[in-house]
């Protein structure tokens, strides 16, 4: 038996805890996070590894959902924290007060998690989008009472859109509390208020520490569920976030009525010009037309074939007929005043009534009436008067649908 007085199993392991405490009060360690577990009561255990070795670590419940990130095999890290020993185990380990991701801020790591995360839950998907009305008439805000977010949003909302009605639900938007209150109120809005036909979420700017209530989950799941159409808008353009600035997202929601109005009213005048041009033209062919050696005789008339003639003419109305009726279609589209559907109107009257003149002037018409001319015998001068013609004389009469030898009788 040794003279010295043996050492209880336990005595020695918490010697050696006294030791490591004392040389290791506090000390980072670099290294990657291998096979970690979350027990019952919320603590993780884990082990930090490198090419050569490796930590036994554990991280107690109340620093573990501190974490804003989650741990995950291979993850690279920074542990803050002391060396001790696991005394019933004689095992020594690191207990971790503070872990951050190595490189990337750790918001940052968990901006990316919960990101891939919804990502793969299908919450991004373009599917899930529902479409923004194109002239709404209610525009919900959730956003806070205070602050130039809501100045912005209203401001642009009712230059944007004149007498659009807008609903205010007050919310924090930053602290522990802001997120699920953010959420709730976006259910509010659809449990309370279903009228309103598109509904603003959103803060403006500030670091990614303000802005991570609009990074949280039960955020982007409330927007996912909502049967409202939800348009983000958190912080400025440098900002990005989950749920995705103020003033650009009220631009997004309502249309610029104003410039609306004046695209229709050119739109308007374009159509004007367009249908006065088209009357000038059918006035000139058809001032041309009644000047043309043609109409003057009618023996000219009857030499050209009276098939084309109509063909032409079949073919003019319907044309004319079909760019009227485009042009009024486009009218109904654009929602005319109606002192322009008058000026339509008359357009389309005065040029029914210039295509009747045009078809009283046809000698066809006339001969389809019942009535004939009489040419001389050599079928080329108009008989126009009695005089013409003597008692014995062979004329040639021309009826609608041919013509005939005659002899003039006393």
């Amino acid at each position: 038996m040794p003279e010295a007085k043996a050492l209880t199993v336990s005595q020695l392991n918490r010697r050696i805890q006294g030791a490591l405490e004392e040389t290791f009060p506090a000390v980072w360690v670099e290294g990657e996070v291998s096979r970690p577990i979350v027990s019952g009561a919320g603590h993780v255990y884990f082990d930090l590894k490198d090419a050569e070795s490796v930590l036994s670590s554990v991280m107690w419940r109340g620093t573990a959902s501190a974490l804003k990130f989650r741990l995950e095999q291979g993850l690279a890290v920074s542990a803050w924290g002391r060396v001790t020993t696991y005394v019933p185990k004689g095992r020594y380990q690191l207990v971790v007060d503070r872990l951050a991701p190595a490189g990337a801020g750790a918001l940052q790591l968990a901006f990316e998690q919960l990101k891939a995360k919804l990502q793969a839950e299908g919450l991004f998907d373009e599917s899930r989008k529902r479409p923004l009305p194109p002239f709404p008439k209610v525009v919900g805000l959730v956003t806070s009472a205070q602050g130039a977010a809501v100045h912005d949003m209203v401001s642009v909302l009712s230059r944007r859109c004149p007498g659009l009605l807008i609903r205010l639900l007050p919310v924090p938007v930053q602290g522990p509390d802001a997120a699920p209150r953010i959420a709730a109120a976006i259910e509010d809005f659809n449990a309370r208020f279903p009228d309103t036909e598109v509904l603003l979420v959103g803060r403006g700017g500030g670091s990614i520490e303000d802005l991570w209530a609009f990074n949280e989950g039960v955020v982007a799941r409330a927007i996912a569920a909502s049967l409202i159409p939800v348009v983000s808008a958190v912080g400025h353009e440098t900002d990005f976030t989950i749920a995705d600035s103020p003033s650009a997202a009220a631009e997004l929601a309502v249309p610029d009525t104003a410039a609306l109005r004046e695209r229709a009213d050119s739109a308007s005048t374009r159509l004007g010009a367009a249908m006065g041009g088209l009357l000038r033209e059918v006035r000139e062919r058809l001032a041309s037309l009644s000047r043309s050696p043609l109409l003057r005789d009618p023996r000219r008339i009857f030499e050209m074939k009276a098939q084309r003639v109509d063909e032409l003419a079949g073919r003019l109305a319907p044309a004319l007929e079909r760019r009227l009726a485009m042009a009024e279609e486009r009218l109904k589209r654009l929602q005319p005043a109606p002192g322009m559907r008058r000026a339509l109107d008359h357009a389309s009257a005065e040029l029914r009534r210039l295509m009747g003149q045009l078809d009283a002037l046809s000698p066809l018409r006339v001969l389809e009436r019942g009535y004939a001319i009489a040419f001389k015998e050599d079928g080329k001068s108009v008989l126009r008067s009695t005089r013409d013609a003597k008692p014995g004389d062979a004329v040639t009469v021309r009826l609608t649908d041919g013509s005939f030898k005659a002899k003039v009788t006393p």
